[in-house]
């Protein structure tokens, strides 16, 4: 039993659980705001959670061998905590039942979610260590709300200015993701587009997406912006600032945190009567 416990305790460590949290948060307000059913919300939800489980596994099942070289302790598959083989499964069994939890939402829904995991996918197989390591981000970010909206009656799609806010989240969160990382994946040959930037200018790229994606949260839906929104805007503008300076301190994830806080604020946006249609 003691070692069950270990090995689960394990697994949601490899997972890169806030992040796969945050992900399924923004997904979950996304389905409240469009109108779905009680059942609707958790099998959108639960489908979301499963696919962030198969991509935070797969991350770090091929990262195992570069992170046992930089020596990264906080990670169990390579320090030995966890087999590759259980890592493996993870993915396979998280991947197949996000396919299968996104069927409720229909066929297209389910296969914008695909392509969507696909993309993720592909970052952690290879795309992150290119130039065009944002690419994976800005398509999954991008294709969360028309999964969402697809499985509505009639199956319509999102409007642009939410499909464009959601994917600068995301290229917003790919910067500040890889930002503590910098010289650890330099070392071990990784240079995505952050890594050609340099962190002033990925410090730089990620404030301007993620204030980019609030305002056109704000800003984008039709008859102007909401009294929650004014206010939003600006904390967001306020958090964003406070992260980036901070963030300057070698290894700190605090400019990440700020970003991870903004899109909580983004979700209360779509939570507070955004149309998604």
């Amino acid at each position: 039993m003691r070692n069950l416990v270990a090995v689960v305790s394990a697994l949601i460590r490899a997972s890169h659980p806030w992040p796969a949290l945050t992900v399924t948060a923004v997904a979950t307000g996304l389905a409240a705001a469009s109108g779905r059913s009680a059942g609707g919300l958790v099998t959108v939800t639960a489908a979301v959670l499963a696919g962030q489980l198969s991509v935070g596994w797969l991350n770090d099942l091929v990262d195992a061998s570069r992170d046992a070289r930089t020596g990264r302790s906080g990670k169990p598959v390579a320090t030995g905590e966890l087999s590759r083989r259980t890592v493996l499964v993870g993915v396979l069994v998280a991947a197949l039942a996000a396919v299968a939890l996104s069927l409720p939402s229909g066929v297209p829904a389910t296969v914008v979610h695909l392509v969507a995991l696909a993309a993720a996918w592909a970052y952690d197989l290879g795309v992150k260590a290119t130039a065009w390591s944002v690419v994976p981000y800005a398509v999954f970010f991008g294709l969360l709300p028309v999964f969402v909206t697809l499985g509505l009656p009639g199956s319509p799609l999102p409007p642009v200015w939410l499909v464009l806010a959601a994917a600068a989240l995301g290229c917003a969160a790919h910067f500040v993701n890889v930002l503590p990382d910098l010289d650890d994946d330099l070392a071990t040959g990784v240079r995505g587009l952050p890594h050609r930037l340099g962190g002033t200018g990925s410090h730089a790229a990620a404030a301007l997406l993620v204030l980019a994606a609030s305002a056109l949260l704000v800003l984008g839906p039709p008859g102007g912006a909401s009294g929650v929104g004014l206010v939003a805007l600006p904390t967001a503008v306020l958090i964003v600032a406070a992260g980036m300076v901070a963030g300057r301190r070698p290894g700190s994830r605090t400019a990440f945190s700020s970003v991870l806080l903004v899109a909580l604020i983004d979700v209360a946006l779509l939570a507070s009567g955004v149309p998604l249609r």
